[in-house]
């Protein structure tokens, strides 16, 4: 699968090295093209100038940025590019400081409103980017979209990177995914956690 990330902090990073080891041609963009070659360097993947040129030929595409005007910015970017493919968004939306989330959907539901044509999954948004770069089956991929070609794509990448994929429904499931991100992370902080707890449907 061609997949290409744009985004190469923590979490770009994280999901390349994954992906990458996984056996997908992975290739990465950011804002600064020395990021995405340093970041694609590191991991055995490639890098591209633009995150327009990034998407060209990917089979799906992971929106691997922080929520708000970055999002919203790359969005505007690659629109033209990105009709009829998968689109994976990573993002919490959470407030300035992090008293709650700061929507009344979900960044996925916000971002296929941006991008029309394109096919909305959320996924990874309740994983950590330490557990991201080191995948383990007792992790659950949660998967939200309403294409069922998209969706599946996006759990067969999941399930060769080494998690659980768990499919919660359509676009709409974003908002508690998200919710549950927020309440993960709140943790962690609250307690001094690791940054390596996970969620865990038992079944």
């Amino acid at each position: 699968m061609k997949v290409a990330i744009i985004g190469a902090g923590n979490v770009g990073k994280a999901l390349a090295t994954s992906i990458t080891r996984a056996g997908h041609d992975v290739t990465i963009a950011a804002k600064h093209p020395e990021n995405a070659k340093a970041t694609a360097d590191a991991v055995g993947a490639s890098s591209a100038e633009s995150n327009a040129a990034a998407v060209v030929d990917a089979d799906v595409v992971i929106l691997a940025i922080p929520y708000g005007a970055a999002g919203e910015q790359v969005a505007d970017e690659i629109r033209d590019q990105v009709a009829g493919k998968t689109i994976v968004d990573v993002s919490n939306p959470l407030t300035a400081d992090y008293s709650g989330l700061a929507t009344s959907t979900s960044a996925a539901e916000e971002l296929q409103q941006r991008l029309p044509d394109a096919n909305l999954v959320k996924a990874f948004n309740t994983i950590f980017a330490t557990n991201q770069g080191s995948p383990r089956r007792e992790v659950d991929g949660f998967v939200a979209a309403n294409d069922a070609k998209a969706k599946a794509q996006v759990i067969s990448l999941i399930e060769s990177m080494g998690f659980t994929p768990l499919d919660v429904g359509g676009l709409r499931s974003s908002r508690y995914l998200e919710g549950m991100a927020f309440v993960n992370i709140g943790l962690n902080v609250a307690n001094g956690w690791s940054w390596t707890s996970a969620w865990r449907l038992e079944r």
